[in-house]
C-alpha cells in the first residue's frame, strides 16, 4: 500500500470540508446521485466520476456531491437529484456523461432546469 502524500491529505480534507458545509447549511446546492446496486450497474459510477471532475474543474467550493441508495425507479437509472436551498429538488433520470455534464452546467451552475432531462421537481417526502 502506498504511503499518502500532502496533497492528498489536502484532498480528503477539501471533501469532508464540503460535506460540513452542507450540513452547517453553508453550501448553495446539492447533487445527490443515486447509487443501489440498480444505479451502478446502469452507470451511476460514470455519473458521479464525471461530476467530481466538473466540481473540480470549476472549483465549485458551494456545491456538495452525495450519493445514496436506490430511490424506486431502476428502469430510469442512472439518477441524480439536484437541490438548491429554498427550492424544490428536480430529479434528473436516464443519465450519460453528456446530460449529466449539461446538467451540471445549466442548472447547477446557472441555475436553469434543464426540463428533457428532469423527470420531477419536487420531494415524494410527505409532511
Amino acid at each position: 500500500m502506498s504511503k499518502i502524500k500532502p496533497e492528498d491529505l489536502d484532498k480528503i480534507r477539501e471533501r469532508m470540508t464540503r460535506t460540513m458545509n452542507l450540513r452547517d447549511g453553508d453550501a448553495r446546492a446539492r447533487i445527490t446521485v443515486h447509487m443501489g446496486t440498480c444505479g451502478i450497474a446502469a452507470g451511476a459510477r460514470k455519473i458521479m466520476s464525471t461530476l467530481l471532475s466538473l466540481v473540480e474543474q470549476k472549483d465549485t467550493k458551494d456545491v456538495v456531491l452525495t450519493s445514496s441508495g436506490c430511490a424506486g425507479l431502476c428502469s430510469r437509472e442512472p439518477m441524480m437529484t439536484v437541490e438548491f436551498k429554498g427550492q424544490a429538488p428536480v430529479k434528473y433520470v436516464d443519465l450519460d456523461e453528456e446530460k449529466t455534464k449539461k446538467i451540471f452546467s445549466e442548472h447547477v451552475l446557472s441555475g436553469a432546469v434543464v426540463e428533457e432531462y428532469a423527470l420531477a421537481v419536487g420531494s415524494e417526502r410527505v409532511g
